[in-house]
């Protein structure tokens, strides 16, 4: 909603994202955050965004409320209160996923070597002069020797991964 305003109302001035953060002196970047719903602007930048823009706060923040109330500074922290509690709660889902991410990884990696250490490179002893054993039998070998090389680093990223996403108390 914010985000959404913020850009359409830029594009209704003619304004790139670059002028825009010109006029409110700040980097283009903010401007980009703001209107992609990553980061919200402070209550006194709302306000220099609604006299860019030349409109009021109230429509910034999608109402259309035809008079100005005096504790307007209250409504808008109140409501940029509830975005970041919202950014907030988007954030802590992505870091949870993706905590749980890298705990799947690493199992998936040490279930994979354990199953090969307990096959012990069996089709090793295939007869490979019929094409089609000829042909799985390199498809497992191929495997094998990827995995080798890999696991090593999903394991540990997946290690690092986890032990970076935890949940910090």
């Amino acid at each position: 909603m914010l985000h959404e305003n913020i850009k359409a109302l830029r594009k209704a001035k003619g304004l790139s994202q670059e002028e825009l953060a010109i006029k409110l002196n700040v980097v283009r970047q903010t401007i980009s955050k703001w209107e992609q719903g990553l980061s919200v602007p402070d209550s006194a930048m709302l306000i220099s965004i609604a006299e860019t823009l030349e409109t009021s706060v109230s429509t910034i923040l999608g109402e259309t409320v035809a008079e100005e109330k005096a504790d307007d500074l209250k409504v808008i922290s109140e409501k940029l209160e509830v975005i970041n509690l919202q950014l907030a709660q988007k954030k802590a889902m992505r870091r949870k996923t993706a905590h749980w991410f890298f705990i799947l990884l690493c199992t998936v990696v040490v279930i994979v070597f354990a199953a090969l250490m307990v096959s012990g490179s069996s089709y090793l002893g295939w007869d490979y002069s019929n094409p089609e054993t000829a042909v799985v039998g390199v498809g497992f070998h191929a495997f094998e020797w990827l995995f080798s090389r890999v696991a090593p680093f999903a394991l540990v990223g997946g290690i690092v991964g986890a032990f970076l996403t935890r949940k910090k108390e």
